[in-house]
C-alpha cells in the first residue's frame, strides 16, 4: 500500500495538471462489439445553452485517427473516401436510437440487406433521429484519403440545445481499419463554465461549508480565549480538527472554481486538497476514538504505549488508504475511474472504517461503565448524550451506504446526474453534525471538572460539589480542604464513639 501511494506521488511529481473536462486521447485503440467498433470518448452532464451562441458546447481539438500500414496499402493513392470514422454524440435517453434496435435488428452498423431498403447507407452507424431534437444524436463523419495512415478531424464545436447526460463515441463499420487508434482531446463546457453538471453543485456546496466551518471556528475560538485558564488537551484535538475541516473545505472550493475556469485540474491544488481531506478524516476519527476512550476525562492517558501505538498505527493505516482512494478518484478524466480499480481501492477503507466502528462502541461500552461505577453523574450524562448520537449517525451511515448502492445499482448510465451530488454532500454535513456535536459537549467553560480528568480520592468523593474557579490552583485547595474536612469529621466521630464506650464501661 505504501509503495502504491509512493508511485502515484511520483507520479503527480512529472506530471503538470489533471484533465478534467478536457478529454485526452493518446493512442487509445477501438473495441469491437456486434459488427462495429468504438471508442468511448466521455459522457458529462451539460445543461442547454442560455443564449442564441452556443455557451454549451463539445469541442474536437487535433483529434487524429491513425490506421495501420496494410490497412492503407490497401487503395491506390488517387482513391478518395478509403476510410470512415465517425463520431457520434447522444444523450443517453437516445442510447436506443443507435443501432437497428428500431429496425428490430442487433446491428449497430448499416449491412447491404437494410441499405436495399434505404433504411440506412451502407458502411455507417445506424442512427434514428430524435424528432424532438431533430439534431441528435449528431454524426460528424471524417474520411481517409488515398493511402494516407493519418487522417486529422476538422476542428469543430457542438453546442448542446437540451439539458441531459451526453455521451461521445467514436465509432467505425470497415473491419479493415480494425488496429486504428485516436489520439486528440475533445473539451466538454456547460454554460457557466467547464465544470461537469454533476460537479457543479459541489462548489456550491464547499462555499457553504467553509462558511460554517469558519463560523464554527471563531465561536470556538472565543470560548477557547474566554476559558483558556482551564482548556485541557482534548481541546487542542478538536481544535485541529475544526482548523483542518476549514481548510479543506476552502481548498476544495478553490480547486472546483479554477476546475470551472480553466477545464483543468492542476495537480499542486488537487494534491493539497485530497491531502487536507485525508488528514482530516483520520484525524476526525481518531478524535472519535480517543473520546469514547475517555482520553482526559475517565482517564489521564489512553491506557500505556501499546493502546496508544495501536491507535497510531490504525491511523497511519486509515490515512494511506484515504489518501489512495482519494488520489485516484481525483487523477485523470472525471469519467475514467473503474469499477474494479474502485472495488480494490475502497475495501481497505471500508474495513478500516469498520475497525474504528468497533474500538469505538467498544471503548465507549468500557467508559460509560466505569463511570457507573464510579457514580460521576455528570460525565455519565454526558457520555450518554454523546453515545446516543454516535449511535444515530452509524445508522444513518449504514441507511445512506443502502441508498448510495441502490442509487448506483439503478443508474449506471448516470440519467440521474442532476441530483448524484447530494451522496458526497451527505458524508460532508454528517462529519460537519458530529464535530458539532462534539463542540457543544466538550466546549470550553469554567467548569472544566464537568469532563477534565481528577484523581480518585474515594469512592464518595463528589466532583460536582467541589467549588469551583478558574484556576486550577484553587481547584486543588478546595479539593485538599473538602479532605480535610472529611478527616475532622471521621475523628470526631471516633472520638464520640470512643467516649460512649468509656461510659458504659463507667455504668458496668
Amino acid at each position: 500500500m505504501m509503495g502504491f501511494l509512493f508511485l502515484i506521488m511520483i507520479l503527480i511529481v512529472i506530471s503538470d495538471q489533471v484533465n478534467g473536462s478536457i478529454h485526452d486521447y493518446s493512442n487509445e485503440h477501438f473495441t469491437h462489439s456486434s459488427n462495429a467498433f468504438f471508442f468511448h470518448g466521455g459522457s458529462e452532464g451539460l445543461y442547454a445553452s442560455s443564449s442564441p451562441k452556443p455557451n454549451s458546447f463539445i469541442r474536437f481539438e487535433t483529434v487524429s485517427f491513425i490506421r495501420p500500414k496494410e490497412s492503407a496499402s490497401k487503395h491506390g493513392v488517387m482513391q478518395q473516401n478509403t476510410g470512415l470514422v465517425e463520431a457520434i454524440i447522444l444523450e443517453v435517453k437516445d442510447r436506443e436510437r443507435i443501432g437497428g434496435s428500431y429496425l428490430k435488428s442487433d446491428l449497430i452498423c448499416c449491412e447491404p440487406e437494410l441499405s436495399r431498403d434505404e433504411k440506412c447507407n451502407l458502411g455507417e452507424v445506424i442512427i434514428h433521429n430524435n424528432p424532438d431534437n431533430p439534431e441528435f444524436p449528431k454524426r460528424i463523419k471524417t474520411f481517409f484519403q488515398g493511402t494516407n495512415e493519418q487522417v486529422q478531424m476538422e476542428t469543430q464545436t457542438v453546442g448542446i440545445n437540451a439539458t441531459g447526460m451526453y455521451y461521445l463515441y467514436f465509432m467505425f463499420c470497415d473491419p479493415s481499419l480494425s488496429g486504428t487508434v485516436i489520439k486528440g482531446r475533445s473539451v466538454w463546457r456547460n454554460p457557466k463554465g467547464y465544470l461537469p453538471g454533476k460537479m457543479a453543485p459541489l462548489m456550491t456546496l464547499y462555499g457553504f461549508m467553509s462558511l460554517a466551518y469558519l463560523l464554527l471556528g471563531l465561536v470556538w475560538f472565543l470560548r477557547f480565549v474566554q476559558f483558556w485558564k482551564d482548556i485541557i488537551q482534548l481541546h487542542y484535538h478538536i481544535t485541529a480538527v475544526i482548523a483542518l475541516g476549514m481548510c479543506e473545505m476552502a481548498v476544495w472550493y478553490f480547486e472546483y472554481a479554477n476546475f470551472n475556469s480553466t477545464g483543468t485540474r492542476p495537480m499542486g491544488i488537487t494534491l493539497w486538497a485530497v491531502t487536507f481531506t485525508s488528514v482530516k478524516k483520520t484525524l476526525s476519527r481518531l478524535l472519535l476514538l480517543v473520546v469514547s476512550m475517555g482520553f482526559g476525562v475517565v482517564r489521564p492517558t489512553l491506557g500505556g504505549s501499546k493502546i496508544t501505538s495501536r491507535v497510531a498505527l490504525l491511523g497511519v493505516l486509515y490515512f494511506v488508504a484515504s489518501q489512495a482512494l482519494e488520489l485516484v478518484d481525483h487523477l485523470g478524466n472525471i469519467n475514467d475511474f473503474s469499477g474494479k480499480t474502485k472495488l480494490v481501492l475502497v475495501l481497505p477503507v471500508v474495513c478500516l472504517d469498520s475497525c474504528f466502528i468497533l474500538w469505538i462502541f467498544s471503548s465507549l461500552s468500557k467508559t460509560l461503565e466505569k463511570l457507573q461505577v464510579r457514580r460521576n453523574l455528570a460525565k455519565l450524562e454526558l457520555y450518554r448524550k454523546f453515545t446516543n448520537t454516535l449511535a444515530v449517525s452509524v445508522l444513518l451511515s449504514i441507511a445512506w451506504i443502502g441508498f448510495e448502492l441502490y442509487f448506483n445499482a439503478t443508474d449506471p448510465l448516470s440519467e440521474l446526474w442532476q441530483i448524484a451530488w447530494i451522496i458526497p454532500a451527505f458524508w460532508s454535513l454528517l462529519s460537519y453534525a458530529l464535530l458539532l456535536v462534539i463542540c457543544v459537549l466538550w466546549a470550553p467553560s469554567r467548569n472544566p471538572t464537568r469532563y477534565a480528568y481528577l484523581e480518585e480520592t474515594g469512592d464518595d468523593f463528589d466532583e460536582e460539589g467541589i467549588s469551583l474557579t478558574s484556576s486550577v490552583a484553587k481547584i486543588n485547595a478546595d479539593v485538599a480542604a473538602k479532605l480535610d474536612r472529611k478527616e475532622r469529621k471521621s475523628s470526631s466521630a471516633t472520638d464520640l464513639a470512643f467516649g460512649e464506650d468509656v461510659e458504659e464501661d463507667k455504668r458496668e
